[in-house]
This record gives C-alpha cells, structure tokens and sequence, in this order.
C-alpha cells in the first residue's frame, strides 16, 4: 500500500470570496470528512499538493493527513481544477478506518512480453488500466500484477480471469477486457488480398476475347 504524507490547517472562513482570497495567498481550500467524525474545512499549501501530485497516483494513495497536531490516514476523493487554468479549485479527503471498506482505483500493471509479440510479431493493446476495487484499508494493494508472458495472438484477459489479493473484490464488471493480442497489420492486410485479386479474375481474360476478335477480322480481309 503506497502512502504519502502532507500537512494541511483548520479554517475557518467559507464561501466564494473566501477560497478565492485563499488560492490568491497560494492556499487550496479542502475539507476531510469520514464515518466518525464532523466534516471539517481545511486549507492546503499549493505548492506541497503540486509537488505530491507529481510522485503519486492521486487514487490510489494512502495521504496521512497532519491538521491540527493530529494526523489521519486518508484517501483523495475529488480535486476539483479550473476549467482552463492551471489552478486547483478544492480537495476532498476521506478518512479511513480499518474494517470499514472502501471503494478505490487501483492501477493495473503487465508483467512480461506475450509470446505472441516475440515469437509471432503480435500487437498487444491495453485497454484497461486501472482496477475499481472494494477493499479493507489495512489490505490494500499498490497495484494489480496480470502476467502475459503466455498469452498468444487473439487472446485477451478480462476482469474475471484475474487472482485478486485476499480481501479484495473487484467492482469494474468481469467481462471487461484489460488487455489483448492481435494480429500485425499487414498480416490482416495480406488475409484480405485474395478477394481483391479475385476481383481482377475477370477483367483480366478480356484482351484475349478483343485479340481473338482481331484474328477472325484479320482473316476475312485477307
């Protein structure tokens, strides 16, 4: 389980004017909010959430949450942005408590090259990338491991045909594919050769009919 650390203040004010005149002083107004506990307004260093943002996935990591001399494992719930500008507009954080589940994204991550991209020059697409997940907070995973070392060409994994860590259960439907592989282009490409060369059969004993033609005019003039 990932975790990261970052402080954040008790506030006070609320309102428009308020958390505008709180991004202008570098400030993100914020609110941590969970099973036992009042919902409480919270004011976060720009700076400090900008440089976690870039060491962590958002989703997924643990935030032990200092505010107050206290500090509380967490989950990011919500960043609000600006529509247009690079400015964040609010933070939510969700406290946790072990034994009590929580639903969360988990990042999906291959392992090893399917046999049928080095042996037969497959392709292979990911099309999944992350895990919507329940789990106990004590419990959660970094990540998913799927091998696809063995996989062949116009084989795909789903959902459902994963091993999940004990205590955790997927919430993302079992039938939707993570991760497939297919034939090359070209290969494709040659398959759909043969009709269009069929197609060329007939035009092509045309100029023998013309040339016999030819012939017989060519004999009745001589």
């Amino acid at each position: 389980m990932a975790t990261a650390q970052l402080a954040a203040t008790p506030r006070t004010g609320t309102g428009k004017g308020v958390a505008r005149k709180m991004r202008a002083a570098g400030q993100i107004p914020g609110i941590i909010y969970g099973h036992a506990r009042e919902p409480q307004a919270l004011a976060i260093n720009t700076r400090d959430f900008e440089k976690l943002l870039e060491h962590i996935s958002a989703e997924s990591t643990v935030i032990e949450l200092a505010v107050g001399g206290k500090t509380s494992r967490t989950l990011i719930r919500e960043i609000q942005r600006h529509p247009f500008k690079r400015e964040y507009l609010h933070v939510d954080f969700q406290e946790l408590v072990a034994g009590e589940m929580v639903s969360v994204r988990i990042p999906i991550v291959l392992v090893g090259i399917p046999e049928g991209v080095r042996l037969e020059g497959g392709v292979m697409d990911q099309t999944l990338r992350d895990l919507e997940i329940e789990v106990d907070p004590v419990n959660m995973p970094n990540h998913i491991d799927v091998n696809v070392e063995n996989m062949k060409i116009g084989e795909s994994v789903h959902v459902s045909d994963l091993t999940l860590p004990a205590g955790v259960t997927a919430i993302t439907e079992g039938d939707t594919t993570i991760v497939v592989v297919s034939a090359p282009r070209a290969v494709i490409e040659e398959a759909a050769a043969p009709t269009a060369e069929g197609a060329e059969v007939a035009p092509a004993a045309e100029p023998e009919v013309i040339r016999a033609k030819k012939t017989e005019e060519e004999t009745e003039e001589k």
